[in-house]
Order: structure tokens, then sequence, then C-alpha cells
């Protein structure tokens, strides 16, 4: 393998494998993800897409394998040296601090991963470099109208694009987004592949995503992945995916997505 096609691939998995008792939730799955794409996972419920954003990023340990980022193995390290690598991470149920303004969410987001991160209750002026990127980050989500409103208040939409904020805050190189649009209506839905699609193109960012909305996925994504009981199914493109007959069967065309859709 040429240096340039190492230096392309940003994070992956080598035979990553998690067993619960008997049941076996992700399979002995390698994947590859490029540098400065949108990678999609996509699968049915129990497919182990969850189980194993949880294992790239160490929420949970795995049985056997290994996770690379950057050349590096990380598989074993803590959270918190995991985010200071360069990777983000959000999950499906909104975490946010819902009794804090937009602001102080992003602002806090930010100093973790900074020198000042112990020093959380000094006075804010102390902190101006956080609150500066913390409003270049409201700005570039879309929410700063809604700065100074408490979290909690927000539609549930706004806060899903806040949470997104959160995890830009500290500029990490890759983002791993598990259903960014989970419990959406509707008509936020748009915003968020609009947003997604910002960060990726304005700020060089990699994206790896978990997504049931396939009219997103089919949308944005530059590789898609498909995973069946803890195993990959197939990867392609968009136009491949929705192609292949395999993939029909056992998951789109249980959801209505046919290939003339696209």
């Amino acid at each position: 393998m040429s240096d340039d096609v190492i230096m392309e691939i940003i994070l992956e998995s080598e035979q990553l494998r998690k067993e619960f008792g008997a049941l076996v939730a992700v399979n002995d799955v390698s994947i590859k993800i490029r540098r400065h794409t949108i990678h999609s996972i996509i699968g049915a419920n129990g497919a182990g897409k969850t189980t194993f954003f949880n294992l790239l990023t160490n929420n949970v340990e795995p049985t056997a394998g290994r996770v690379i980022f950057k050349g590096r193995d990380i598989t074993r390290l803590p959270l918190h040296r995991i985010a200071h690598l360069g990777i983000g991470r959000s999950f499906q149920i909104t975490n946010i601090f819902p009794n804090l303004t937009v602001l102080e969410n992003v602002r806090l987001a930010a100093q973790a991963l900074g020198k000042d991160n112990f020093r959380l209750l000094d006075h804010h002026r102390h902190f101006q470099r956080y609150e500066e990127r913390a409003w270049q980050v409201i700005r570039q989500v879309g929410l700063t109208e809604r700065a100074r409103m408490p979290a909690r208040t927000l539609p549930h939409g706004d806060q899903r694009k806040l949470e997104v904020g959160m995890i830009l805050a500290p500029d990490p190189e890759i983002l791993l987004l598990d259903e960014p649009t989970s419990g959406m209506a509707a008509e936020f839905v748009p915003e968020m592949i609009g947003l997604i699609r910002q960060i990726h193109r304005t700020g060089q960012k990699t994206i790896l995503l978990v997504e049931h909305n396939m009219g997103l996925v089919m949308s944005i994504s530059d590789y898609i992945t498909v995973m069946h009981q803890g195993q990959i199914l197939a990867e392609g493109t968009p136009e491949q995916i929705a192609a292949n007959q395999v993939v029909q069967s056992a998951y789109l065309g249980r959801l209505g997505w046919q290939v003339s859709e696209q």
C-alpha cells in the first residue's frame, strides 16, 4: 500500500468484535474511513450500528480487534484521551446541559479540551478565547438568536444542532454522529442536512454517521456501509448501494426505498 493511500485513511477498524454473552453484536467488522469524506453506516434495528460506534470511541470495550486513528492504535484509550486526539462523538439521545444557555454549553465544550478544562468556575472573562470560539460555532450552526436561551427551551431540532455545535467547539478532525435526525420534526431535517454539508465543506471535516433517514443518507454520503446482523453486508457509493440487489432485499426494499428514487 502506498503512503498516499495510507494517509488517506483517517479511521479504521480491524476485525472489530463485540460479544454480549452468546450474542455477537459486532462480528469481526473491518472498515476504512477516508479523510474528508462523509461515510454513513446503515442497517435495520439490531444490525450492530450503534454498538460498532461505541467500539470506535471505546464507550464499549471490544471482545477482539483494533481501532486505528491516523495510524495509531486507540482501542484501549480512555474516552477523554480519544477526544483530545481529535474525535468528536454525538449520541442518539441529545446530550446537552439543559439548564445552561446555548452559549454556556458551547463554551464549556470548547474549554473541556483546552488547558483550562479543570477551571470551570473561574470568572468568564478568564475564558475569552473559548467564548469567542463558542460564538463562532453558534453562528455556524445557526443558533445566534438563541444563544442566551436555556438549552431546555429550544425545540428538539435546535437541541440537536446545539449538540453538533458542542462537538464542533473543540475543532475535531472527525465527527461521529449517531442518528443526528433522531426524534427531529420533518421540517428540521433539511436544516440538519445543510448543516452537515456545510461543516464537511467549509471545515474540511471527516464525518461518519449512523442514520435511519434514507433520504439524508443517499443525498449526503460519499460512501455507505450496510450492516446486517453484526456484519458488513455491502459497501460502496450511494449509487452502488441503491443498485445492490442483496441490500435491496435485506434492507432498503423493506423501507420502500427503490433504485428509481435516486
